[in-house]
């Protein structure tokens, strides 16, 4: 199910640099698909809308906005007990997304000059929740909440219809306690391009959050630009340092918590202990048995899971930084001796009760984090990703006279006259 590969500098090297590949083609068929719906609804709109998702999802609502009651009814008819846990999570993401809050700022000098920051929230953002069996009520939490926190006006939540022709329930309950503002039956790249350009049913959006399938996926990459994105996400990943004191049986059902997100999810185990690497293998096949995601867990892990056997764990350490992973998991006697070592990782669970689904549903930070390496440049999605920042400049006479000088010289060695002239003029 797992190989165990023994560091040598060439056997784990060459492992890494397959596993990095397994997400690096493009399929030109889903781009040239995608590119023709995003032209198709950017001219025709609604009525794109429509054709396309009957093509795909074979239903289509006569109206694509869910009416706010079925929303609230949802809530209300819930199983309690789910309701009870996605408030406890709610308060916990809110809790530690409310931290990461930030306030602008005036800088008033003794010269007259005022320097500023302006912080607000952006008018209106649409996220994407995928339907059917891939519903993911936590998303909704995730991505809502910072939103919210970070004071977004309008908050468009698209999710597509199921094979009954009806949204998922459970979606709609995250929903109501996420507050979303509005909640469209869309789904695909359709859906991405309706709230890019806007339709008549449809308002367009300043950004779009949220995971979705490939089709999804490649018409946020081609509408980045003309909309903000949070990111290009790429599979799921793990990665669990670990040394002799760690539990075989925590590190395996840890491992395959990723493993079941898709056949090319990434779930690597980088040990000192040959044993434990042993053991882990072991335990992969016993608890496997008993999974529903079988299937998917032992496809991802022989093909992109491994067992690496290092001398010690600052190897460890630099082949973790080397692959930035998305989940970063620390199995070992002292985890707190390694925070300021481990500098590129989406998310860092430590110890042996922290285990990476603690992150996605509960403990609080956000789960919707950087993959494929690109932690090494990209943070998690947070309250930062839901504002702008503008700056402001007031100068008086005397201040810019004093300043003119400078600015003339650095603008003419640049040769922008117009812009040396915009000072001069001001002076004559």
């Amino acid at each position: 199910m797992i190989s165990i590969i023994k560091a040598d500098g060439t056997a784990e090297v060459q492992f890494l640099k397959e596993m990095r590949s397994r997400s690096a083609a493009v399929n030109k068929t889903v781009t040239e698909t995608v590119q023709q719906i995003i032209h198709d609804v950017a001219k025709q709109g609604d009525a794109a809308v429509r054709m396309y998702t009957e093509k795909f999802d074979k239903t289509c609502p006569e109206v694509f906005e869910v009416d706010r009651e079925l929303v609230n009814d949802a809530l209300t008819e819930a199983d309690p007990e789910f309701v009870s846990a996605l408030l406890n999570a709610q308060e916990n993401i809110a809790a530690f997304h409310n931290r990461q809050k930030t306030q602008g700022f005036i800088d008033p000098h003794e010269n007259g000059v005022v320097l500023g920051q302006r912080v607000r929230g952006l008018n209106r953002v649409g996220l994407y929740v995928p339907g059917g069996t891939a519903a993911y009520p936590s998303s909704v939490l995730m991505n809502a909440i910072p939103a919210k926190i970070a004071g977004v006006k309008e908050l468009i939540m698209m999710t597509p219809p199921g094979k009954d022709g009806k949204p998922n329930p459970d979606i709609l309950v995250a929903a109501a306690i996420a507050g979303i503002d509005r909640v469209f039956l869309l789904g695909g790249a359709q859906a991405i391009a309706a709230l890019s350009f806007g339709t008549e049913s449809v308002p367009k959006v300043d950004k779009i959050v949220g995971p979705g399938n490939i089709y999804v996926a490649t018409a946020k990459k081609l509408l980045y630009g003309t909309v903000d994105i949070d990111m290009i996400a790429g599979p799921s990943e793990i990665l669990i340092l670990a040394d002799e004191t760690a539990n075989p049986k925590f590190i395996a059902a840890d491992l395959m918590s990723q493993a079941e997100h898709d056949r090319l999810a990434s779930a690597i185990l980088i040990t000192t202990s040959e044993k434990l690497a042993q053991e882990v293998k072991e335990q992969l096949a016993i608890q496997c048995e008993n999974l529903s995601r079988a299937e998917i867990i032992q496809e991802s892990l022989a093909n992109f899971g491994a067992a690496i056997v290092c001398d010690d764990m600052e190897y460890a350490v630099q082949m973790a930084n080397d692959l930035a992973p998305e989940h970063l998991e620390v199995a070992v006697e002292n985890p707190f001796e390694y925070i300021g070592k481990l500098d590129n990782a989406g998310s860092v669970f430590l110890g042996q009760y922290s285990p990476e689904p603690l992150g996605d549903y509960y403990a609080g930070p956000n789960h919707v984090l950087p993959t494929s390496g690109t932690a090494r440049f990209f943070s998690p999605l947070s309250v930062d990703s839901f504002v702008k920042r503008s700056s402001f400049i007031y100068y008086t006479e005397d201040a810019l006279r004093e300043a003119k000088d400078d600015i003339v010289m650095i603008a003419e060695r640049e040769g922008l006259t117009a812009h040396a002239n915009s000072i001069h003029v001001r002076f004559e």
